[in-house]
């Protein structure tokens, strides 16, 4: 089961909210840039990485309590017939769950999953509301400023990059660069900007 449309189809049936479908969108860009990174272009590495990307919160605007998800999830998956190391790379981005995180798509997925939406929130904050405004160090600038984005975990993001064995600007700036790609999906090309 690592069919991208299989997986959207699930997205969109549990996710109404259009912030979490692109927070899915956007972690699945992130987890696809490093399954390529770390595999050199293995196909079906991108998209089993790319599913887990997009599912990860799929459960979580209809089960958002810590003692649900994503644990309902998980159930859910399972019933569809999602394999085990998709489940349970799901499972290990949530600290609480006790799954640890032992190969490099569930260090990823961890190290991924708040910075993508931190640095979506970045392109928000600026003038043109475009992804091509943000870049590592004004990410940085922004992790120091503790009001902003007061929901993302600071160091979650710094963990992630050290459990994923790679240096913290490199991690933001490569995960800057795989949002890019899809800022148009995103809403973060500075289209909604020249549009109103």
């Amino acid at each position: 089961m690592n069919d991208r449309e299989q997986a959207w189809g699930l997205l969109t049936e549990f996710t109404q909210s259009e912030s979490l479908r692109k927070h899915g969108l956007a972690v699945e860009a992130c987890m696809r840039a490093y399954a390529r990174k770390f595999h050199a272009g293995s196909a079906p590495d991108e998209e089993l990485w790319g599913v887990v990307g997009l599912l990860h919160d799929f459960d979580y605007e209809k089960y958002p309590s810590l003692n649900d998800h994503p644990y309902k999830g998980n159930e859910i998956l399972k019933e569809r017939g999602y394999s085990d190391e998709i489940r349970r790379a799901i499972m290990s981005h949530a600290e609480y769950s006790g799954v640890t995180r032992d190969t490099p798509m569930e260090k990823a997925l961890f190290a991924c999953d708040e910075l993508a939406g931190f640095i979506t929130a970045c392109a928000l904050v600026k003038p043109g509301k475009s992804l091509a405004e943000v870049d590592a160090n004004s990410v940085r600038r922004k992790m120091k400023d503790k009001a902003f984005a007061r929901g993302v975990k600071r160091e979650d993001i710094v963990n992630g990059a050290a459990d994923l064995g790679v240096d913290l600007d490199e991690h933001i700036a490569f995960c800057v660069e795989a949002l890019k790609g899809i800022a148009g999906k995103l809403g973060l090309d500075g289209s909604a900007e020249t549009a109103s």
